[in-house]
This record gives C-alpha cells, sequence and structure tokens, in this order.
C-alpha cells in the first residue's frame, strides 16, 4: 500500500489540511455536521433527553423487553368468553316452524290427513300443520291447543306443552315441532372473507373457526389475518394463526355475534447500517427486534455502530416506567420514546428476543465513529490528490 505524504513546505494548503485531519482524529467520537450522512449518530441520539422536545431515551434490558412483551399482550377470546358454554338453542320472534301431531286410531281430531309410512303404514295417522311463525309476543297458535308459548324455549319444550294442550281431545296426541327457518339465532361474518353471511347457530354449538368456513375463508394469507369478536358491547381481536394454535381461543359462538375478518398489514421501516434499508411488513402476530434486524439483512460491519441501535416509536403511556408517568404526550396521547440496544454486550441478544415491534416502529443503526472517519479521510484524499500533483509539477 502507498502512503501519499503532504511537505507543508510545498504548499500553503497542506497545513491546513494536516490540521482539520489532527481534529477529527483527536475527536472521532463526534459527528461533524458538514459531513453526509444518512443519520444522526449514536451520540447526538443520545443527547435527545436534553433537547427541546425533551424526548426519553431508554435502555433495553432484558427486564424491560419482557415487561414490553407482557404490557402489550392482548385480552384473549380464552380468558374472555373461553368458559361460555354452547347457547342453549331456542327460539324467538321471527322463527318459523313446522307442527306435527300423530293421533293413534282411530284419529277423532285432526283425521286421517296423512299416513305415517314410517310406522308400517297401519296405524298411527299424522297431521302436518302450515307454517307457524313466531309472532312478536312469542307464541304461535296451533288448532284446538291455542297459543303456545315458544320464544326463549326449545323445540322439545314447545312439543310436550302442545301434547299436554292436545290431551283428552286428540287421541294419544304425540307431536313435533321442527324449525323450518332460522331468523333470530344467527352469526353475522364480514370483513376480508371470500363471501359475507349470516351463519344460522345450531344445537350442536359452533365456534369462531365454524363461522370463517362458513364464509369460504380468509382472501388474504393466514398470517396477516385478524379476526375479531364483537359480542354485546365487547369487541376483542387476535391473529388467525393464533385463534388456530390454541383450541381455547376457539370459542363457542352466541346469538348476535359479528366476526369480521381484518386485513391489516402490519410494517416498520429500517434505517441505518443494515444490510437493507426498506419497509418490513410483518404478521399479525408480531416479530420481536432480533427478526427484524435478520430479516434486513443484519448490521454492516464496515458501518455500523453496533452500541447505538435504535427503535424510534409513540408509546402507549401505560406500558412506561413510572418516572416517565408525566412525560410530554402527542394530541393522540402517545409519548414519543427512543429505545437503545447495545448489542455489543452480549446479554443484550436475549432482550432482542423478547422486545416486540409495533406498527409504524423505526429502527435504526448508527454508523461507526470510525466509519465517519473513512468518510473524511476520503474527502481529504480527493483534495490532496489534486493538491500533490500540482505540487510535483511546479517543482
Amino acid at each position: 500500500m502507498k502512503f501519499l505524504v503532504i511537505h507543508p513546505r510545498r504548499s500553503a494548503v497542506c497545513p491546513a489540511v494536516a490540521a482539520a485531519v489532527l481534529a477529527l482524529l483527536s475527536g472521532c467520537a463526534s459527528h461533524p455536521g458538514w459531513l453526509p450522512s444518512a443519520g444522526p449518530s449514536a451520540e447526538q441520539v443520545a443527547q435527545l433527553p436534553a433537547s427541546p422536545q425533551g424526548i426519553k431515551v431508554l435502555d433495553v434490558t432484558s427486564q424491560l423487553a419482557v415487561q414490553m412483551a407482557t404490557g402489550a399482550s392482548r385480552p384473549t377470546f380464552g380468558a374472555q368468553w373461553g368458559k361460555v358454554a354452547a347457547p342453549a338453542f331456542t327460539l324467538g320472534a321471527g322463527d318459523v316452524l313446522e307442527v306435527s301431531v300423530w293421533e293413534a286410531p282411530p284419529a277423532s281430531l285432526f283425521g286421517a290427513s296423512a299416513v305415517d309410512m314410517r310406522s308400517g303404514g297401519a296405524t298411527a295417522r299424522v297431521s302436518v300443520l302450515p307454517e307457524q311463525m313466531v309472532n312478536s309476543d312469542g307464541t304461535i297458535q296451533v288448532p284446538f291447543a291455542g297459543a303456545i308459548r315458544a320464544a326463549g324455549r326449545t323445540t322439545q319444550q314447545i312439543q310436550a306443552d302442545i301434547a299436554a294442550a292436545l290431551k283428552g281431545k286428540a287421541n294419544q296426541p304425540q307431536v313435533l315441532v321442527r324449525l323450518l327457518r332460522n331468523a333470530t339465532s344467527n352469526v353475522t361474518v364480514v370483513g376480508e372473507v371470500a363471501a359475507s353471511t349470516r351463519m344460522p347457530l345450531t344445537a350442536k354449538g359452533e365456534r369462531l373457526l365454524d363461522a370463517l368456513a362458513a364464509a369460504g375463508g380468509t382472501r388474504q394469507p393466514v398470517g396477516k389475518m385478524s379476526l375479531q369478536l364483537t359480542r354485546g358491547g365487547q369487541v376483542l381481536s387476535l391473529p388467525l394463526d393464533t385463534i388456530i394454535a390454541d383450541p381455547a381461543q376457539n370459542v363457542y359462538l352466541q346469538p348476535g355475534d359479528v366476526v369480521t375478518a381484518i386485513h391489516q398489514p402490519f410494517n416498520l421501516t429500517i434505517l441505518g447500517a443494515t444490510g437493507a434499508n426498506r419497509e418490513m411488513e410483518f404478521e399479525a402476530q408480531g416479530i420481536t427486534l432480533a427478526q427484524a434486524l435478520g430479516r434486513a439483512g443484519g448490521l454492516q460491519d464496515q458501518r455500523a455502530d453496533a452500541r447505538g441501535v435504535f427503535i424510534f416509536r409513540f408509546e402507549d403511556p401505560r406500558l412506561l416506567p413510572k418516572e416517565l408517568a408525566n412525560a410530554p404526550a402527542t394530541a393522540q396521547g402517545k409519548v414519543p420514546v427512543v429505545y437503545k440496544v447495545n448489542l455489543k454486550d452480549p446479554g443484550s441478544f436475549f432482550a432482542a428476543q423478547d422486545f416486540p415491534m409495533r406498527h409504524k416502529d423505526v429502527v435504526y443503526v448508527a454508523n461507526s465513529p470510525a466509519a465517519e472517519l473513512q468518510k473524511f479521510l476520503s474527502i481529504v484524499g480527493s483534495v490532496a490528490g489534486p493538491l500533490a500533483i500540482v505540487n510535483s509539477l511546479s517543482n
């Protein structure tokens, strides 16, 4: 390797160049503002708390990473509704029923309107009554039995009531009540599904994934989908792959539930001395800092300051340490915070595996002081080279 030696006697400019080199060497940890750069140095980010904005910088430890992961965990379907059993299948106003009445011969009340071939065609006679819709007052009208309460009751209970009302009028009556059209026990499925639908509930007891299957499944990859369940005044959502992997989250559905399939592409931005600067989408289930850096190609050996890995985030104040409870917040109630990770510390790799990334996070890896020095020396070389040529020609 050849080195260019510049003699001060041969150029009036050379002392200034040499002085600048010495100045940078004596303070190479600082970042001269006039050097080209893709972002601030680690030292400049560390000075944010002293800025007028007063942005807090927090060191990411294993304890903080676990606290963030635990605090960010959302209520689950299993915890909220896991103990709710399948609903008792009862009828309601608007349901349409079919009532069939069997009489032993001789059929004295309804007559021989039809023969029940399942009984051999010799004895029992069945009368199929016109379709009955449950009225707004919750009753149906049965000939010779009168008004029978149906709303909030099962078909077996209604059968028993009709048979009791016909006792002494019909000859040994047997009654069958069948639901023809279910108008009240339904679940609505909407969102990013193949076909939105109203799924009727049955006595079997349908679960959350049954509703998704009834709608033809999702139109987007499973890893990028969330299911939102609205029940009464409560609204909860979970990543779809979490529901598939954990049977406890596949809860029983209740009449009136609304299931919404949501495609929300979560993303973060990777900047600085990494393998690739880009906007990165990630799964609804979430990823950690270690995964994000890995997907970005890791840190660049020639440029990165491993002590200066930063996550810029608008944080929920409830997740911050108590001493930051009164930190200035945005109009949306979020607190601007910078999390700092020192990957020179081997223990920080465990924290990076626990630290959860959030939607719209910005991950920035600062340049090392050596990289800034290399930039400066390249500028010095581009200036000193022509000067040396001029000096050699003048001599």
